[in-house]
């Protein structure tokens, strides 16, 4: 069937799509996290400059349909993965996980030792997701005006 998902590299020509799944893929998160997500401040011009500088991103499409998506960028010598983002027509199919695996993939192409990344301490859901994919929180830190933890970062190291 011509059913297949394809994960590819973004271009800088992608980002109104980009914009566009990241902002429907964390709508459920809207007035649940304080301080209110980051995401919801992406704009497409704003992505396309982040790959123009260097920023990475993969598309997750099916038919030419984008249905997730992830950007990356250099942390602290890892690959840092952000805004893992799957519409949420589209979920429940592994794609979080195909997406995760892509960037690893990258990450390993590229010589680098780990992935990291950040979660909120209240998406317990999300932490369980990372931990079954072998992230482990290698620390705690919180967001500007806050007097405890807001985010967990979480790191793989890749063998």
């Amino acid at each position: 069937m011509g059913d297949t998902l394809v994960l590819r590299p973004a271009t800088s020509g992608d980002a109104v799509v980009l914009a566009a799944t990241i902002a429907a893929a964390f709508e459920q998160y809207r007035g649940r996290l304080v301080p209110e997500s980051g995401a919801f401040r992406e704009t497409a011009e704003g992505i396309a400059a982040e790959l123009t500088k260097g920023a990475g991103a993969i598309v997750a499409e099916r038919n030419g349909v984008v249905l997730g998506c992830v950007m990356t960028k250099l942390e602290h010598g890892d690959l840092y993965l952000g805004r893992l983002s799957v519409l949420p027509s589209a979920r429940g199919e592994g794609l979080a996980r195909r997406l995760v695996a892509a960037v690893e993939d990258d990450a390993r192409a590229r010589g680098l030792p780990a992935v990291r990344l950040g979660v909120r301490v209240v998406l317990t859901a999300n932490q369980r997701l990372f931990q079954s994919l072998g992230y482990r929180e290698i620390s705690r830190e919180a967001h500007d005006g806050f007097d405890h933890p807001t985010s967990i970062t979480m790191r793989k190291a890749l063998v």
